[in-house]
């Protein structure tokens, strides 16, 4: 495998990446790792208490050094943090070792997927839907920036989303510009 066949997910929380992206990695034969989950296993420690002691800014640097090593295996379907390509450096990894897809979900949808989480941060405020309404408007550019292929979450199974990226990789392994989807 080269590098060219990782995959990486990137997306809001709550748009599914760690669950599509281990149905890709069972589909696709590779090895899946979770970057928020590699963080917790390597510091002992939830997200919501690295953010607590270090605030995002440590939380984040963790996080850069963490894809750094991951973007650097061969074989692999990474599920990214939502907030990992605030980092230019973490953009340019993903960009240039591997495929990078973006679920997009609106923040509405997103906000009844995570509604009653309360291993997100972020999402800890008076007005969760309003926190995710901004992270949308100062991400999707970023997302849409090192994206290979766009997928809309919408109200589809992980399933039907699996085989539209699956279709999606098809193409794009054979040299054509697969195009944004609704599902």
């Amino acid at each position: 495998m080269s590098k060219r066949d990782n995959l990486y997910l990137v997306g809001l929380m709550g748009a599914g990446k760690t669950t599509v992206g281990r149905l890709l990695a069972r589909h696709c034969g590779g090895v899946f790792h979770d970057s928020d989950h590699e963080i917790e296993a390597r510091t002992g420690v939830k997200i919501p208490i690295i953010f607590e002691i270090e605030g995002e800014a440590g939380f984040r640097k963790r996080e850069e050094g963490v894809i750094a090593e991951l973007t650097a295996m061969t074989g692999i379907v990474l599920a990214t943090g939502g907030g990992a390509v605030l980092s230019a450096s973490t953009r340019d990894n993903l960009r240039k070792n591997g495929v990078v897809i973006y679920l997009r979900g609106t923040p509405e949808h997103l906000y009844e997927r995570t509604r009653h989480d309360r291993n997100r941060p972020l999402l800890q405020t008076e007005d969760p839907l309003a926190k995710l309404r901004e992270l949308y408007q100062q991400r999707d550019p970023l997302y849409r920036e090192v994206a290979d292929i766009v997928v809309d979450t919408g109200r589809q199974g992980v399933a039907g989303m699996t085989r539209v990226l699956l279709g999606k990789l098809e193409l794009l392994r054979n040299g054509l510009p697969p195009p944004d989807s609704v599902i």
